[in-house]
């Protein structure tokens, strides 16, 4: 047979692939993808939080340390607003107290679990981060004023440390949350010998600050757990009323 060109543009493998892959056939060769738009938006959204949660608490130990500077002028002047145990006057110390130290060591050794802890707190969520810290802000404060020594005065971040060693450990079990549970582990294990600091019998410590600090912190990983264990009581409860 003369004047034949092949097989014929119709029986073209390539062109045949594109056909199928247009309508989706099977065995269509699959196209190439970059990451799915689900994880990159994802991926974004952890940034954006973590981003989020490191600016706030920078910007928190900052406020600590212009607060001090501002005292150091004073001739420490703002001490006296602290926390004055069982005296009407001493209440408005829980608003003032987690910011005021007594002098530039008592900030500066605090400051390194003030960044750590307090990022990861924030970064389980800043909201849920947010509302812990006010529930150990006041946790701790009416808990020392009610307990503390008679005409001591107590200060200093330390009883939000302490708040936020506890709600990072027990939030986890709470919600029964695997990742949570080892991320409070190993704060545990970094930080877990600060809790000797909630027992009583060091001189110029605020063990009351810092025992009822880690009492709202283990409130605030309750209450903030909770739409997850009522989801967990739903599941388990629809697991025994589902037929077989």
């Amino acid at each position: 047979m003369t004047g034949g060109s092949g097989i014929g543009s119709s029986f073209d493998p390539d062109r045949i692939a594109s056909i199928r892959a247009q309508l989706g056939k099977p065995g269509a060769p699959t196209p190439r993808t970059t990451a799915s738009p689900v994880q990159s938006n994802n991926f974004s959204a952890v940034r954006q939080l973590w981003l989020r949660a490191g600016v706030l608490i920078a910007g928190f130990v900052a406020l600590l340390y212009g607060i001090e500077g501002v005292d150091t002028l004073d001739n420490n002047g703002l001490d006296s607003a602290g926390i004055h145990p069982r005296e009407a006057d001493g209440l408005w110390g829980i608003l003032f107290a987690p910011v005021l130290h007594y002098g530039w060591p008592h900030l500066i050794g605090n400051t390194l679990p003030v960044l750590v802890l307090g990022f990861l707190a924030l970064a389980a969520g800043i909201g849920r981060g947010l509302a812990a810290t006010a529930i150990i802000w006041i946790v701790a404060g009416l808990g020392t004023w009610l307990t503390g020594a008679t005409g001591s005065v107590h200060l200093g971040a330390s009883a939000l440390v302490f708040g936020w060693l506890t709600f990072l450990i027990s939030r986890g079990w709470f919600a029964r949350n695997v990742g949570q549970i080892v991320l409070g582990l190993v704060v545990l294990a970094l930080y877990g010998s600060l809790l000797w600091g909630v027992l009583p019998g060091q001189a110029g410590i605020s063990w009351q600050g810092h025992l009822f600090g880690a009492m709202g912190g283990l409130l605030a990983g309750w209450v903030l757990s909770g739409d997850a264990r009522r989801n967990r009581r739903g599941n388990q409860a629809g697991v025994i009323a589902s037929p077989r």
